[in-house]
């Protein structure tokens, strides 16, 4: 009997060595396919009339009018707090067509709400009153926070160094260019070590 279930074992496992070297010599998906009628007969276009993108007018390279909006917290700890009345300063550079460079002009944005959401808005035409005169570089910086208690600027995302706008869409209809910002943080000044542990 032991020859027997010797060799019928001996017959399962090359029966097994032949199917594995069947399945290997199969297209396993990773291969030319075979199998006819899969493919489709044209190219089939992702981006065929979406219909949204004719809504919104493209960003130009230089806009006139610029917004821009984020968040300023208070870095307590290990909590962030939104920093309510915390304002940031924007300054821009322009170019004439002549190429000419002006001084920077700067403004500030509205105090930010409760949340520490700010958003300000900069219509440039009062600022660069000729169409010859083109904004080309924009930076957010933090300027001032309402908390005596939390009031020492961080450089994260920019806040001290300055962050480069990018505008990435029109604000509704008017002409405004937005950009996003931060979020920037303030901290206390100093960290206050627990009394007792870590």
């Amino acid at each position: 009997m032991d020859s027997n279930t010797s060799r019928i074992a001996s017959l399962v496992i090359l029966l097994l060595a032949i199917l594995m070297l069947a399945s290997a010599s199969a297209d396993s998906g990773y291969g030319k396919s075979e199998l006819k009628g899969t493919t489709p007969t044209r190219p089939v276009d992702p981006k065929e009339d979406t219909g949204y993108e004719n809504n919104y007018p493209k960003v130009p390279e230089h806009p006139k009018n610029i917004a821009v909006q984020g968040l300023i917290y208070c870095k307590y700890g290990s909590k962030l707090l939104p920093l309510e009345g915390a304002t940031a300063r924007v300054t821009c550079l322009s170019v004439h067509k002549n190429g000419y460079e002006s001084a920077p002009f700067s403004f500030s944005s509205c105090p930010a709400d409760k949340k520490g959401y700010f958003l300000a808005k900069i219509p440039s035409s009062r600022l660069v009153n000729d169409d010859l005169w083109e904004i080309t570089e924009c930076k957010a910086f933090l300027e001032k926070s309402p908390w005596t208690t939390c009031n020492v600027p961080e450089d994260t995302n920019g806040g001290i160094k300055g962050a480069r706008l990018t505008f990435s869409r029109h604000l509704n209809n008017d002409g405004y260019c937005l950009s996003s910002v931060g979020p920037f943080i303030y901290n206390p000044g100093h960290q206050t070590l627990p009394k007792e542990g870590y």
